[in-house]
């Protein structure tokens, strides 16, 4: 697919836009001013493959917090804040690598302007971020409800604000939890403007109900070529949020790297559970640095055949475990050891 083209962006030692990889970011659901429970949440999302990692800052303390977390991490941070424009003020001047406000409630250009000089002086992006759940009286007015239009207007308004404060340095971000609204939307803004647009379907729901309208409003943007960095919004664990990322970036052919497990579904002739063996596999190959796709099938008879479009596979049933290379088995040992054996082929694996 053809991607837009957006403005590069620096956030810390990263790169978004102009043709850049769509990179992954998640939240922190810890309290940002508990240090050593924030950088631990932090390190185990960078480990899984966070790319940008975004941190609450409610208060004075957690803004100051942000100086000892960015010295124990390696990704940008990004300080998110509501409200008070002292503190994005005061998490800039601790290291914040990018500040996402939301200007219609920050309150007056003055208090815009002061975050914004300070954003210029250490040239730190600013994320502008406006959200479906508050937009303006006027605009739900004038387009009879919350529309893709409204938000569209709504956020170029906001950056407007910014760039007549002589500042560019800008990332977009229109969310909304209504898939289709959000997909018109990001349409709509990718053809007036070229600022980086950080993509999500908000308010997604729980890890079951969020990962589906995720999936279905990321795919329908990214499919488009819009989006220069992606986050799905899970009511659960952050790690979650990054694991389904990385998933739709792979189905989509915008990220390379890891093993994808393929496994068919449970029919009268599966004679193995295989809904634990994919389970197990899943996790087995998650630490396992190789670009490639492994099957696992239910049954011997059929296996073979359905795994030929993997680089190799399982199959098992009856006691027996198969071993299977595009297509041929080329291992037969007990069911018992097929999940073994498959990992020790994966870690002699000649790349």
């Amino acid at each position: 697919m053809d991607r837009t083209k957006t403005r590069e962006v620096k956030i810390g030692n990263r790169v978004i836009g102009g043709g850049n990889p769509v990179l992954i970011q998640s939240m922190t659901n810890t309290k940002t001013e508990d240090v050593a429970a924030t950088v631990t949440q932090i390190e185990q999302l960078t480990d899984i493959g966070c790319d940008i990692i975004r941190c609450a800052v409610p208060n004075m303390r957690a803004a100051e917090a942000i100086k000892s977390i960015k010295k124990q991490i390696t990704i940008p941070l990004v300080a998110d804040i509501h409200f008070d424009y002292k503190l994005a003020i005061k998490a800039i001047e601790n290291g914040a690598d990018k500040i996402r406000i939301n200007p219609g409630n920050i309150g007056s250009r003055d208090r815009i302007k002061a975050v914004v000089d300070v954003a210029k002086e250490r040239n730190i992006p600013v994320r502008v971020g406006v959200n479906s759940g508050s937009l303006e009286k006027d605009l739900v007015l004038k387009y009879h409800g919350v529309t893709a239009e409204g938000l569209v207007e709504s956020a170029l308004d906001k950056v407007n604000i910014i760039e007549n404060m002589g500042y560019e340095n800008l990332v977009i971000s229109i969310k909304s939890s209504n898939v289709l609204m959000c997909a018109k939307a990001h349409e709509l803004i990718s053809q007036r403007t070229d600022h980086p647009l950080h993509v999500g379907i908000t308010e997604a729901g729980t890890v079951y109900s969020g990962n589906i309208k995720s999936s279905v409003g990321l795919g329908i943007i990214l499919y488009q070529g819009i989006g220069d960095t992606i986050r799905v919004s899970l009511t659960g664990d952050p790690r979650e949020e990054v694991k389904t990322a990385k998933h739709i970036l792979k189905d989509l052919g915008l990220r390379k790297g890891g093993i994808e497990v393929i496994s068919c579904p449970t029919c009268g002739r599966t004679q193995i559970d295989l809904i634990k063996l994919a389970d197990q596999v899943e996790t087995m190959v998650s630490d396992i640095p190789l670009d490639l796709k492994v099957a696992v099938m239910g049954c011997v008879v059929n296996g073979p055949g359905e795994a030929k479009e993997a680089d190799i596979g399982i199959a098992g049933g009856d006691g027996v475990g198969l071993l299977i290379k595009k297509g041929e088995v080329v291992r037969k040992v007990k069911e018992s050891e097929i999940l073994s054996c498959l990992r020790e082929e994966l870690l002699n694996w000649e790349k």
